[in-house]
């Protein structure tokens, strides 16, 4: 039951709204990404093709009477996918039912509530996942000195060229697995550096709009799509009572950029950076992220009492380590 100012009957509301802070599934890009592929197993393996065997250019003339000349390629396993399972429930108690008024309603208060949590928990496993170093074929990090290695001259610098650096990242992609990379996830704080970037205003200073859109800087970066995602998170802990003290909440991403190439859906023999595994042989778990809602009777803690509990089970998983390029430090 959620805590009350008052401790007692909730106040008939004044007004057709109530305020809750619910980001809401736009804010969220970890079911937008990369093709969902729903499985009836929780666990299993799957098979990759060889990439060079693919890029070997091995055929022959053929002579009069002759035989062609013929190969093969190889497949390995990898590492199976494991869809581990993540819940979280909110109790209904027969007080809490009577003590509602309109225009609150207690159930869909509590699947909100729950919606939004699991929607934040999964979207944090998706940054574990992919969003940090370590997880891609290539690392890249910003700096304000010369760039040397695996670094770029930060794009909060008046002088920098991500266009270039972009462009960089395409031809080396391109020319080591036959993909050009055709999305970006980028942070929002990097997005309004570029938008106030002079040389990004110089390029589009005289299209139409000659406003710098996400549309322009995906065109300009010759990729079909940038996810700029808009979720916060809460460091803290809860307080016993309401609190409006937000000093431990902020972005979920910043200052940093992904690029890659991802399938437009599952294939055969179509490589990919991600897929998302859905485990959704669960009985009632047939949409995304194999997700489901449940009622449990709970009267032994109180007559009445009842449990709504959501829950998802899904793997978030790297496919093509060489299909993805992060980028830290960037402003």
């Amino acid at each position: 039951m959620p805590q009350l100012a008052n401790l007692g009957h909730i106040d008939r509301a004044l007004t057709n709204i109530s305020v809750a802070y619910q980001q809401g599934a736009n804010a969220f890009i970890a079911d937008k990404v990369f093709p969902i592929i729903p499985v009836q197993k929780r666990s299993d393996i799957y098979f990759q093709y060889s990439k060079e065997d693919m890029f070997r250019d091995e055929v022959q003339e053929r002579g009069r009477g002759a035989e062609s000349a013929g190969g093969n390629f190889n497949v390995t396993t990898k590492d199976p996918y494991y869809c581990r399972k993540y819940a979280y429930h909110y109790d209904i108690t027969q007080e809490e039912r009577v003590n509602y008024d309109a225009p609150l309603n207690v159930e869909r208060d509590a699947v909100n509530w729950l919606s939004n949590k699991m929607l934040l928990n999964r979207e944090m496993h998706f940054v574990d996942a992919f969003f940090k170093p370590g997880v891609w074929g290539k690392d890249m990090t910003g700096t304000t000195g010369t760039p040397s290695g695996a670094q770029f001259k930060k794009w909060s610098d008046p002088t920098s060229d991500p266009v270039n650096v972009v462009n960089n990242v395409m031809l080396d992609m391109a020319n080591s697995t036959g993909k050009k990379p055709n999305f970006m996830i980028m942070s929002p704080d990097v997005f309004y550096a570029l938008k106030n970037h002079e040389d990004i205003i110089d390029r589009i200073k005289y299209t139409q709009k000659g406003i710098v859109t996400i549309d322009l800087i995906a065109s300009l970066f010759e990729v079909d799509q940038i996810y700029i995602p808009w979720g916060v998170i809460n460091d803290g802990k809860q307080t016993p009572n309401y609190s409006e003290n937000n000093d431990n909440t902020h972005f979920i991403y910043k200052n940093k950029v992904l690029i890659g190439y991802r399938a437009q859906r599952p294939s055969l023999m179509e490589p990919t950076a991600g897929y998302i595994f859905a485990w959704t042989g669960l009985e009632g778990a047939n949409n995304a992220y194999g997700s489901r809602i449940t009622r449990i009777k709970m009267d032994a803690l109180g007559l009445g009492t009842e449990r709504l509990e959501m829950e998802s089970a899904y793997d978030q998983k790297v496919i093509c380590k060489d299909m993805g390029v992060f980028m830290s430090d960037v402003i």
